[in-house]
């Protein structure tokens, strides 16, 4: 049997197909380009279903798919008329028009209540709740055409099987969706005027709810659940880290945490009834990247790797804060800023590129002991894990067991597993992950980065300062 995963991004969607024993057998990528203005981005509604459809047809060119299920991102938004016709542009998660509805949604709920409901402890204006409210109250001639909401993987399922359905891990950002009793929210609904009629039948991951020319179609989940699911983070103990542009830390949770007011660590629906704790920061491997560009354009990451390698660790008391577009977690501050600290005449190149990667990797450490979770291994995706000496300082700073993963499509393969669950080919999403291919696993070498991480700290306190504090 095969089964075909399909990761709708924000600029590309990626198609990809598993074997029975998770063997990639095809790997394709469709780019598209958005239309942005400022704060208004959007895309045309049905190119993402022309985008898809033609990636199928591709695939099935070359060979038969039993099954399929698709990953998104959770808050691009498509408005439709009864019979699904869209009735203006997909507005793209990325879109921020919806400042001042988001403060109106603030102001009636404040902070407390809609994380208690939802897990969300930010209302912004990327949040569909914010959007449906902006339509209504800008667009009144599109809001009155307007009777089913989709978010982008609703969308395709629909298209798929023409059915108006969701799968649950997709709305825990929307806030109007409860993530304790699994329901839309309805005091959140009456608030911004939607009924329950405009929104989709909810449904958990990995259920077989249509077909397709001859292929199963089986509900996903989000692109960073899916993503999870491909490293083979499904249990406790086990936490994945993604050091691409920026870092993003997985966990999974049995229960959604207390509210804390200076937290801002969103909790999702997660693929199996329980929760995961999205942690993420701005810059990560993007910190090395400008580096790079900006300082060392003749060199690639390769001959940056050796550059650090000569340096010790700790970068002989240099210190990066990689804050090139601001802080979010531990500490959230957007007006924060990068800045290189304790230089002497004997630094050379060497030591600013180790101390970029030292402090993306003490960012790594402080965020997980931030979450204060139990960890026991960390899987390692992106760019970053192709770097042997970044997941060695990984292992060495947090003193947990790094693995990295032969197959790099994990959203994909996480669909895939879906969609191979959902027909009954595996015995459970658990059990397909123990059959993913792990790459080189890092055991920390007891190297001592304890002063440089207390040297992060410092400056941190010291040049990392919100207002008020």
């Amino acid at each position: 049997m095969n089964f075909m995963g399909i990761d709708i991004g924000t600029t590309s969607v990626k198609t990809a197909v598993f074997n029975e024993t998770l063997e990639e057998k095809i790997t394709l990528t469709a780019d598209y380009t958005l239309d942005s203005h400022g704060d208004i981005v959007e895309f045309d509604s049905e190119s993402y279903w022309t985008i898809v459809k033609g990636e199928i047809e591709k695939v099935k060119r070359e060979m038969g798919i039993d099954a399929l299920a698709v990953d998104t991102q959770c808050e691009t938004l498509i408005l439709t008329d009864a019979d699904g016709n869209p009735v203006r542009p997909a507005i793209v998660w990325l879109d921020n028009r919806a400042v001042e509805e988001a403060e109106i949604i603030e102001k009636h709920f404040g902070h407390k209540k809609v994380y208690e409901v939802t897990g969300q402890p930010e209302i912004t204006a990327t949040w569909p709740a914010c959007k449906l409210l902006w339509v209504k109250r800008n667009e009144p001639e599109v809001w009155a055409k307007t009777k089913k909401v989709f978010l982008l993987e609703d969308w395709i399922l629909f298209k798929l099987t023409g059915r108006f359905i969701s799968e649950k891990t997709l709305q825990s950002s929307t806030i109007y969706f409860d993530i304790h009793k699994a329901e839309w929210w309805q005091e959140m609904l009456d608030f911004i005027g939607v009924d329950k009629s405009m929104l989709p039948e909810l449904h958990s991951s990995a259920k077989e709810v249509g077909e397709y020319e001859g292929i199963k179609v089986v509900t996903g989940a989000i692109d960073q659940i899916a993503g999870a699911i491909g490293a083979g983070v499904v249990k406790k103990g086990i936490v994945s880290e993604m050091t691409g542009t920026t870092m993003v830390i997985f966990m999974p949770s049995d229960t959604v945490p207390a509210y804390n007011e200076k937290s801002i660590v969103p909790c999702h629906y997660n693929f199996d009834d329980k929760y995961c704790l999205l942690s993420w920061t701005p810059t990560a491997g993007m910190a090395l990247k400008w580096f790079k560009n900006a300082l060392c354009e003749n060199f690639s990451f390769r001959e940056l790797d050796e550059l650090a390698e000569s340096v010790p660790a700790g970068s002989d008391g240099v210190t990066f804060l990689p804050y090139l577009c601001g802080s979010t977690m531990p500490k959230y501050n957007p007006a924060a800023r990068g800045s290189f600290t304790g230089l002497t005449t004997e630094h050379h190149r060497g030591h600013f590129v180790r101390a970029v990667m030292e402090s993306v990797t003490c960012m790594l450490k402080a965020n997980l002991d931030y979450l204060g979770l139990d960890v026991e291994e960390i899987r390692a995706m992106g760019g970053g894990a192709n770097s042997p000496l970044w997941c060695q300082m990984k292992a060495d700073m947090t003193g947990k067991k790094l693995v990295t993963l032969k197959n790099k499509e994990t959203a994909c393969l996480g669909s895939a597993i879906l969609a191979g669950v959902g027909v009954g080919a595996f015995e459970s999403v658990e059990k397909a992950a123990e059959m993913i291919q792990l790459g080189r696993v890092y055991e920390s070498k007891g190297t001592d980065y304890t002063e440089c991480f207390e040297r992060y700290q410092s400056y941190d306190k010291i040049l990392n300062v919100t207002k008020g504090s």
